[in-house]
């Protein structure tokens, strides 16, 4: 597959403090990730989220992860923080992700034993901007620092996806290189702690990204 025309987009997600974004913008992050979910280590509420935003480089996206959140809960988010791009882990269908007008990623729980092709896919999410494949097992969640069997990713996938799942900045080169994503997806892999990104690991992972990229091309 050819990458001269492309490169692997980087989305860096559980962002709860301002400088941390101001730092991913800097360092040329194409998207980053605030997080609703209930149950998550790294949410933040709407409006911390909407204070956040105020130091984001322009033309990064802002994406507002939620998994099984209630469509209230989805709207507030919407008015709260106008994110560009919404990403759901949880249970939710078709009709619930594309019922708020947005673009959306579906992220698809690998850590379970269903093999899934990128027609079924396809078919259960049409209306889907892309997918998101992760480590967790259906009904988990992500941000586990835990890898899957790249190999699994579905076969077939006619859209843009983001491979996720214990990334770092030690594997994402041969990750990027294995499987030729649209786009990767960081969370735990640049932290010192849930939530608190870590500097050096924000910058050495695009380094590696970005070194990928060019051994592509080769």
């Amino acid at each position: 597959m050819s990458r001269s025309y492309y490169r692997t987009r980087i989305k860096f997600c559980g962002m709860t403090r301002a400088g941390d974004v101001r730092l991913a913008g800097e360092l040329g992050v194409d998207a980053v990730g605030f997080v609703f979910a209930r149950e998550s280590t790294r949410r933040v509420a709407p409006a911390e989220a909407r204070a956040m935003r105020q130091a984001i480089a322009p033309m990064v996206d802002v994406v507002a992860l939620f998994r099984d959140n209630t469509r209230e809960e989805v709207r507030e988010v919407l008015r709260t923080v106008r994110p560009t791009l919404l990403q759901f882990h949880g249970d939710e269908d078709e009709g619930f992700c594309r019922g708020f007008n947005m673009p959306y990623l579906k992220a698809i729980a690998m850590g379970g034993r269903e093999e899934l092709t990128g027609r079924t896919l396809q078919l259960r999410y049409p209306s889907a901007a892309g997918f998101l494949f992760d480590s967790h097992a259906p009904g988990g969640g992500g941000g586990t620092g835990v890898a899957f069997d790249w190999q699994r990713i579905p076969t077939g996938l006619h859209r843009p996806f983001l491979l996720a799942g214990g990334l770092n900045p030690d594997n994402v080169y041969d990750a990027a290189l294995a499987t030729l994503p649209w786009g990767v997806d960081v969370s735990s892999g640049i932290e010192s702690a849930p939530g608190i990104k870590d500097g050096y690991r924000m910058r050495k992972f695009v380094e590696e990204v970005r070194r990928a990229d060019c051994a592509a091309l080769d």
